[in-house]
């Protein structure tokens, strides 16, 4: 298992690292068959220190843990004790999908932007060196924001059970995939109450 320890703008000492290693080890021993990767991020706050860990297990599946605490010890505990649980609660479906995961239909890919909040400014049509255009041009042009960044993020084939079990483990607040079933473009997402939501959009 290949594991990234890193520290932002402090200093992480190598028995912290092998603890991290150990730890992430014998947990990815216990619940999967293969290598895997993981990045953990420290950091600090103020009076307090905050972990961050990423575990990529097999095609699709990511694992999510955050903690904070006094030391960062005691903060890398916290987060990997949230990804523990959460891989306890899916257990058994979790190891399937792990050793299944080469095996799935390869996912489509979709496209996603990054826009500013901003619109772009309308410009007078004037050719080289334009000027923006004077205030009352607004009301006749339509603006549109900048886009600052573009991905190409996998979108997965899964029952509707597979897809709450990966926003769970990511600890994310959205997924899109196609729902197995019925083959359509579904969206589910975490409410502000902690429930999932779900966007069925149809035939596509």
């Amino acid at each position: 298992m290949h594991i990234h320890v890193s520290g932002k703008q402090i200093d992480l000492s190598d028995a912290l690292k092998h603890r991290v290693n150990a730890h992430l080890g014998n947990l990815a021993e216990r619940y999967f068959d293969k290598a895997l990767e993981a990045d953990v991020t420290f950091s600090k706050a103020r009076s307090f220190f905050t972990c961050d860990i990423n575990v990529h297990a097999g095609r699709g599946l990511t694992l999510r843990g955050e903690g904070e605490a006094a030391d960062a010890n005691a903060a890398f505990d916290d987060a990997a004790e949230h990804i523990a649980k959460r891989l306890r609660r899916y257990h058994s479906r979790v190891t399937s999908h792990a050793r299944t995961t080469q095996k799935d239909v390869a996912p489509e890919i979709g496209r996603s932007y990054v826009l500013s909040g901003t619109p772009e400014t309308p410009r007078s049509k004037k050719g080289r060196g334009a000027t923006a255009a004077p205030p009352e041009a607004y009301d006749e042009q339509e603006t549109f924001p900048a886009i600052i960044a573009e991905h190409t993020p996998d979108i997965p084939q899964l029952s509707v059970s597979e897809a709450v079990m990966r926003l769970d483990l990511a600890a994310s607040s959205i997924l899109l995939f196609r729902n197995r079933k019925n083959q359509q473009i579904n969206v589910i997402f975490r409410r502000e109450d902690g429930n999932i939501g779900w966007v069925d959009t149809g035939p596509s």
